[in-house]
């Protein structure tokens, strides 16, 4: 009996086949019967019945019914089909001299290569060239069944670039998604070849690629994978951060990766957005990688030229044409100005050590005069189009404005300093970690650090939202809250235990801050007490708080710079001065330190954001380390930090307690 099944059902599909029946979907209209719908498609009533039984009972709108389609039109004539190269893009192509190159116009280029249309040619990018003629195939309506079992072009080249097709049944419980993925096709590539079908039905016919992967079909997610759809901008390191899997890992679940990443790709991945992975589904930890150090320097084999562009403001148009003084003048009374002299002195040295590495680097420098006006016109009168970063500009404006003007180039800009939050543009870098992710980190260093401690919380009305989280993390901690903004003593006594006491203090004010640490370090006399914050604010730099009391107390904090060591980077402190003449102060030690990020990963990998998927680990210089993780509203941001400890000598190292 089941192998009588499997026949009748052959025989089915052939007959349908050979008849040139196909099917289509009707959505039921407001006021319709039966009778209307067999006159809209000249068919008979008995036809719709055939194949919509339930329909004799009456149908409802917006039902669905299958309609019999008569495809007995003389067939089109059909030119050759092109035949294609395909084609990676190198460094300094255009359209124009691709098209030249290959005796094609540009629209025929664009036209196999949608996504040229809205977005321009990317280094790196493998395009789909014609060769030897157009590919005219009429539209004949790609029905649900060819009428035809030969190969043939797509119906209409502008909406998809498969080239040759074969049919395909539909399984049970076949998706969309399975199939595109099957065939190595997009969800718009697949909805191209067949535009009437609607809803898959099992035992339908449907036109799709011949490519077919290796690996055997995925027909439904389970609750380990499902399948997502590229986004456009979407890189294979912004994937490996979102799903938490190793690049590697993703080309095994999805073999037609090794073509390369495409817009509209459909890719089976681990049911899995925050990255826990499992050994079962043999995920990368990547929470393992971004606590992994890596050394760059050693891993240097792309040796060209690298072109970087910076973006300050140094306000150049404040200098009198005669004299200086006036520039000097804005020097002395302008903060911004000096940070940016700072910080680029810090850039040269880093380019001038990258030298010596055998790293050549084009410096481009403009001043942005803190105008996102400007910026945008330093972008459109300067040729951009072969930069591998823009290092700035300082501020969220001026840094927004260059994004903008570049995310379609896919240029990436980094920004210095800057925490606050910004725009979600694909190519925008913040290498300052926000102070959520100083948080964020902190708060992963108590819960990890605090088993056997007694942990009191003082906390004011202020701080009610981080005292909160505190208390849901830690429910046996016992809370002080400040009465007129003071901490007393008497208080804090009674809460103290013989063992490991950890006094977490979140505050902003400076009578707080100031009253609690006193407290504390009488107390710390002749108890165990150690002091720990999630924002050390401008009330620890008051010069009420003593740095003695806070050295006593073994204070913690989460820092986006560590001291440097002066021993290990002696000879650099040295070359500094004898170029600058003064001592290079945490603006100049950024800017070496981000540059050299830069240079150091361009010099290792194709571009910056193949780096950071061949190197998902964090990188450290003299004062500042780099992790890049992609924000949910888009680009990128830094969020390595470090948990600093002040010691009772008032040294500064970094919190080992774990």
């Amino acid at each position: 009996m089941k192998y009588l099944f499997v026949i009748c059902f052959l025989f089915q599909v052939y007959s349908t086949s050979a008849n040139a029946q196909a099917y289509k979907y009707h959505t039921v209209k407001k006021g319709e019967t039966v009778f209307s719908i067999s006159q809209t498609y000249n068919i008979d009533e008995e036809d719709i019945y055939k194949y919509n039984p339930d329909a004799k009972e009456g149908i409802g709108i917006n039902e669905k019914l299958v309609i019999p389609v008569s495809t007995s039109k003389p067939e089109s004539k059909t030119k050759a089909a092109s035949q294609f190269v395909e084609h990676r893009v190198k460094r300094k192509e255009t359209l124009y001299s691709l098209a030249r190159e290959y005796k094609v116009s540009v629209d025929d280029i664009k036209r196999y290569n949608k996504q040229l249309y809205s977005k321009e040619l990317q280094m790196g990018e493998t395009i789909r060239i014609p060769v030897g003629g157009s590919n005219s195939t009429e539209d004949s309506g790609s029905l649900i069944a060819d009428n035809t079992s030969k190969p043939s072009a797509p119906a209409n080249p502008a909406k998809s670039q498969i080239t040759s097709t074969r049919e395909h049944i539909v399984l049970p419980k076949e998706t969309k998604f399975g199939i595109a993925r099957k065939y190595g096709m997009t969800l718009k590539e697949l909805d191209a070849l067949n535009p009437k079908v609607e809803v898959l039905q099992p035992g339908m016919m449907i036109r799709v690629g011949t490519d077919v992967l290796e690996d055997e079909p995925v027909i439904i997610t389970d609750e380990r994978f499902r399948f997502y759809e590229v986004q456009p901008k979407e890189t294979l390191f912004s994937l490996t951060r979102r799903f938490g899997v190793s690049a590697d890992s993703l080309k095994q679940l999805n073999p037609a990766l090794k073509d390369g990443l495409k817009f509209g790709m459909v890719l089976k991945v681990p049911e899995n957005p925050e990255g826990k992975g499992t050994e079962e589904n043999d995920y990368f930890n990547m929470a393992d990688a971004a606590n992994m150090k890596i050394d760059l320097s050693s891993s240097v084999n792309n040796r060209s030229t690298k072109e970087i562009a910076v973006m300050l403001p140094f306000h150049l148009n404040k200098i009198d044409a005669d004299s200086i003084e006036t520039y000097r003048n804005s020097i002395l009374n302008e903060r911004v100005v000096r940070i940016s002299l700072d910080f680029y002195s810090g850039v040269l040295m880093a380019v001038d050590n990258a030298k010596s590495m055998g790293i050549s680097t084009n410096l481009k420098v403009y001043d942005t005069k803190r105008d996102p006006s400007q910026v945008a016109n330093i972008i459109n009168t300067n040729d951009f189009s072969n930069v591998n970063a823009v290092i700035g500009p300082f501020l969220k404006e001026t840094t927004e404005a260059a994004a903008s003007k570049l995310e379609s180039r896919n240029v990436p800009v980094i920004n210095p300093l800057s925490n606050r939050s910004m725009r979600g543009f694909e190519n925008l870098f913040q290498s300052r970690p926000s102070d959520e992710i100083l948080k964020n980190a902190m708060l992963d260093y108590i819960s990890r650090n605090a088993q056997a401690k007694n942990v009191i919380i003082i906390a004011d009305g202020q701080a009610f939202q981080i005292k909160s989280e505190l208390t849901s993390m830690i429910p046996s901690a016992r809370t002080v809250t400040p009465t007129n903004n003071y901490v007393s003593e008497e208080t804090l006594k009674k809460m103290m235990s013989p063992g490991a006491n950890w006094v977490i203090l979140e505050s902003e004010n400076i009578n707080v801050v100031s009253s609690a640490t006193s407290a504390l370090n009488r107390l710390a006399r002749e108890n165990d007490i150690t002091l720990l914050t999630t924002n050390k604010n401008n009330a620890y730099e008051s010069d009420i708080i003593s740095n003695n009391h806070l050295g006593t107390l073994k204070f913690h904090y989460p820092s986006v710079d560590r001291e440097y060591d002066i021993a290990a980077s002696e000879d650099f402190i040295n070359d500094y001065e004898e170029r600058f003449g003064i001592q290079p102060n945490q603006y100049a030690l950024r800017g070496y330190d981000l540059t050299m990020d830069v240079l150091l990963r361009l010099a290792s990998a194709e571009d910056l954001y193949e780096s950071f998927e061949r190197y998902p680990g964090y990188t450290e210089y003299f004062e500042s380390k780099f992790h890049y993780m992609p924000k949910s509203g888009g680009g990128f941001a830094n969020d390595a930090i470090y948990i600093l400890k002040l010691n009772k000598d008032l040294s500064i190292t970094n919190a080992n307690d774990f």
